[in-house]
């Protein structure tokens, strides 16, 4: 009965995971998180439906290390959240950099409208800060993410004359880079400036950050939706280890 159950379990879980992986492609750009999860996805179902077959004849090693696999990842996921939850911004900095998050054609994806809502608050509490939004144009992009952040805020009241788009990175990393360049021009040496992102980015937007020159930036967390946070953790989980073997 126990096995059973399981094996149900796993199917279930399974085509959940493939199910979301399919959503998440249809209202988002393709990318390494969304694949994995599918992939994730399959070989759970299949673990679940061939368990008594199949899967009965694969090594228990080949087994064992997938499940541990699973287990790490399931493990860093919560790292990361719970680290993400914790804000260190003050309201007081001269700027905000709002880091681009993908949009489809000239839309914004859910998770970058957290952000820019995270970022609407920020200057609603603090109108003279300066909110640079930053995002070049990738695949399945019909403009910048910038101008498409920049026309969201404006829809939401920002002044124009707060709002700097920097709209030539295409990674985190080039997120800071790029800003810090504007900041530099704007404020001189001396500045404060905190990020927004969502939670599951803020520990390697943190580190890239330092890296990028910016040593006593601060960060503001915006929720992830949650169907979209299995393939956006298992995604950052893979670039963390990424910055810790080439610090960037």
């Amino acid at each position: 009965m126990k096995k059973r159950v399981m094996k149900i379990l796993l199917t279930v879980i399974g085509s959940l995971l493939i199910l979301n992986a399919i959503v998440m492609l249809i209202t988002s750009n393709l990318n390494i998180g969304i694949i994995a999860e599918f992939i994730l996805g399959v070989a759970v179902a299949v673990y679940g439906i061939f368990n008594d077959k199949f899967i009965a004849g694969i090594p228990c090693a080949i087994k064992g290390i997938f499940w541990i696999g699973v287990g790490v990842v399931a493990v860093g996921v919560t790292l990361l959240l719970g680290y993400g939850v914790t804000d260190s911004i003050s309201g007081n900095e001269d700027a905000v950099v709002v880091l681009g998050s993908g949009i489809r054609g000239e839309l914004l994806t859910v998770g970058l409208k957290n952000r820019l809502d995270r970022a609407v608050e920020i200057y609603n509490e603090n109108p003279d800060t300066v909110i640079i939004v930053s995002g070049g144009q990738g695949p399945q992009e019909d403009i910048t993410e910038a101008l498409a952040m920049e026309r969201y805020l404006l829809r939401c009241g920002v002044d124009s004359e707060r709002i700097i788009k920097e709209e030539k990175a295409t990674s985190t990393y080039e997120n800071f880079v790029y800003s810090k360049q504007i900041l530099d021009g704007l404020f001189g040496e001396e500045y404060d400036v905190a990020f927004v992102t969502n939670e599951y980015h803020i520990y390697r937007a943190g580190s890239l950050a330092k890296i990028a020159g910016l040593a006593d930036v601060t960060h503001a967390h915006s929720n992830t939706v949650w169907y979209t946070v299995i393939p956006s953790c298992i995604r950052e989980c893979m670039a963390v280890v990424k910055l810790w073997i080439f610090k960037q």
